[in-house]
């Protein structure tokens, strides 16, 4: 684990990646947020591209709660059966979408607590949707931004919780909106676990990660 980075260091390596990115993106397909909070849910233990795949033809004919509700488990199980504990997880995804018709009219709420009392959203899913539909600084720590945060020293922490305090605590305040995103981006695909691209990192000279792959 490395040290936390000061301010102005971290400053830098946020500047850098807007410079870069300045408008990154989720990789989850959706079409509304409804569709999002359902992609996220079942991106747990899968990877987005995988979720994807499943989900283009189910959002086709199923984008709201009754939509889902209407197409019934055995129907949601065979548009899922590709991801990881698929029958778990189509079993959330009719109960979330039976609370949503029976207690919000059919809308998904903007609160993390009441994300979070929906079945199989977590904190992290409802991060992720609490940033990415309704644009709140809120930080979602998954296994590329927990590894990133405590190589670099930007979000040093031993738990997600922890590292997602540390993201708040840390981040400044006008790179908070995306910061969610140009770590996952960064740690999938140059902050890599098992052999970081270190030699094509553009904060290379910033990141306190003792064993660099140069």
């Amino acid at each position: 684990m490395a040290k936390q980075l000061d301010y102005h260091t971290i400053r830098e390596i946020f500047d850098r990646f807007y410079h870069a990115e300045p408008e990154p993106k989720g990789e989850l397909e959706h079409v509304n947020v409804y569709t999002l909070v359902v992609a996220v849910a079942l991106s747990a233990q899968a990877t987005d591209a995988g979720v994807n795949k499943a989900t283009r033809a189910l959002f086709k004919i199923a984008d709201t709660p009754q939509k889902m509700l209407d197409l019934g488990l055995d129907g949601v199980t065979q548009y899922i059966k590709t991801i990881g504990l698929f029958r778990q997880k189509a079993k959330n995804v009719i109960k979330m979408s039976q609370i949503l018709v029976d207690e919000y009219e059919g809308e998904v709420p903007n609160s993390r607590a009441a994300l979070q009392s929906l079945p199989g959203v977590g904190r992290k899913t409802a991060n992720v949707v609490l940033n990415m539909w309704w644009k709140q600084p809120a930080q979602a720590v998954d296994t590329h931004i927990f590894r990133f945060g405590n190589r670099s020293g930007v979000a040093v922490g031993k738990d997600v919780n922890a590292v997602e305090r540390a993201i708040e605590d840390h981040v400044p305040a006008d790179f908070q909106q995306h910061a969610h995103h140009w770590m996952i981006l960064h740690g999938r695909y140059t902050c890599v676990a098992r052999k970081p691209k270190c030699a094509a990192c553009l904060i290379r000279d910033l990141c306190q990660f003792e064993d660099k792959n140069l």
